[in-house]
């Protein structure tokens, strides 16, 4: 196994005052292909600048090869860099371009001419050196970036979303070749993206990322096959993710039905999230099924069909070389071994905040942003309350009618609802809603309470507001 050449080390990072990356820790390999994957705005970028050299954490520390370098200006490490928009010289040819930075250095003609001519064929440009930039596509443009990156021998290449900028086709043959050019140089690579099919197809390692932490570290078999949590599950690939009760080792009841499974350790009768992906799950006559639901939605996707189908409440997508008409009724079975249990990634299924009577019958809460009325309760002024919310009683609004905003940190798909957790700035917490919308990921967000729902107690004094 190689030897550890990056590690990062309670990274804290933040802009304008939102925190970016949170106590990130992370250990890279020698000659390894490692992929940050997650959304837009999880902190991954921020990641790759705190290695690059651009953005200097607030806290922890970068470490290479052994030594630290928080503070070594860019131009001091052993790495380069390729971004998005590769940034190459318009007045310059292919041959000069890649060139550019061994003439910085005085280099030899002699040396800097063969060392070109080595990387354009690494590239697939051989022949290519006199022709100008704007006579390129656009991956003939990142392939010379990629030379000019690889030219100076570091140690590791650093790539942000290089690929982002080309259509699917080209982009498909691109990581077949950057991962070829990867090996074939022998350095370590880390590659940000948010498609995962880049993430899956390249990779040697997969940093799943949200909200500035680090989700799941794994191969691309281990992400995909054994997600950590319903964020991992949803992100990467079509799964259903359902809501569930663990009520013993080996036994969890979602939509309605107890089923089988292989996870223990659980509390029992707690809270789980249940991951069952399409491909796994077996269409067969009604009279062999272990549940049974109506055919939604059919769609043909060349080498299978994936339905949406109904049962017991609850929308399954399943992907079957069968077609099932729409609105036929199907059995459907699933193998023990492919129902994955894991831990929520929000606590129980309700928010708790806490308040103060302010007046008679008056709760504030929110930091003291959102107030309510209600009659039924008769506490002194000054009290603390605990005040107990169901997801299902907030509601993402417009801004003219909401109580609070937040910042949306995840979305996932319930086969009912959409869970979405954010960040509530009032209170610095988390808080969870159940809506019908699809809310766009890492954006702030307008919600309103309903008031008359909020179960209200005592708290002697207990929680912060």
């Amino acid at each position: 196994m190689e030897h550890e050449i990056i590690r990062l080390e309670h990274i804290d990072v933040s802009y304008d005052g939102e925190k970016v990356l949170s106590d990130l820790n992370l250990s890279i390999r020698d000659r390894e292909f490692v992929t940050l994957l997650g959304p837009s705005g999880c902190g991954k970028t921020t990641t790759l600048r705190c290695i690059g050299g651009f953005t200097r954490p607030e806290t922890g520390k970068v470490w290479f090869d052994g030594q630290d370098i928080t503070d070594l200006p860019p131009d001091k490490r052993q790495v380069n860099t390729v971004f998005q928009r590769y940034a190459l010289f318009p007045h310059l040819n292919v041959f000069d371009n890649i060139a550019f930075g061994l003439k910085l250095k005085k280099l030899p003609k002699d040396e800097i001419r063969q060392r070109v001519l080595q990387m354009l064929e690494l590239v697939n440009l051989k022949g290519f050196d006199r022709r100008r930039i704007e006579q390129l596509s656009g991956g003939q443009q990142q392939r010379v970036a990629i030379a000019r990156a690889l030219i100076n021998r570091p140690r590791v290449l650093l790539l942000d979303e290089p690929l982002g900028a080309l259509d699917l086709k080209l982009r498909k043959e691109m990581q077949t070749e950057l991962k070829m050019i990867q090996k074939q140089m022998g350095i370590t690579f880390v590659y940000v993206t948010h498609d995962q099919e880049e993430a899956l197809t390249m990779s040697d390692t997969v940093v799943v990322m949200n909200d500035g932490e680090i989700q799941q570290i794994g191969t691309p078999e281990d992400i995909y096959n054994e997600p950590k949590n319903a964020f991992v599950a949803d992100f990467i690939g079509d799964n259903n993710i359902f809501d569930g009760i663990m009520r013993r080792d080996f036994l969890v009841s979602f939509g309605g039905s107890d089923w089988d499974c292989v996870d223990r350790g659980f509390p029992a009768d707690g809270p789980v999230d249940v991951v069952i992906r399409p491909e796994d799950v077996k269409v067969v006559p009604t009279q062999q099924g272990m549940v049974c639901g109506v055919v939604e939605n059919t769609v043909f996707k060349g080498v299978h069909y994936e339905m949406t189908v109904e049962i017991n409440g609850l929308h399954w997508v399943i992907q079957s070389t069968d077609c099932a008409p729409v609105g036929s009724t199907i059995g459907i079975q699933v193998d023990p071994n492919e129902i994955h249990i894991m831990e929520k990634l929000f606590s129980g299924d309700k928010n708790i905040c806490y308040g103060t009577i302010t007046d008679a019958h008056t709760v504030s809460f929110f930091g003291g942003e959102v107030s309510f009325t209600r009659p039924d309760i008769d506490l002194p002024k000054g009290s603390r309350v605990r005040l107990t919310i169901s997801p299902h009683d907030i509601e993402i609004v417009s801004a003219d009618k909401s109580h609070a905003v937040g910042f949306l940190e995840s979305v996932v798909y319930k086969g009912a609802y959409n869970e979405c957790i954010l960040y509530a700035y009032a209170i610095d917490a988390p808080i969870m809603i159940y809506s019908q919308n699809d809310e766009q990921v890492a954006t702030d967000i307008p919600f309103r309470f309903d008031f008359e729902k909020i179960e209200v107690v005592p708290c002697d004094g207990e929680g912060q507001s």
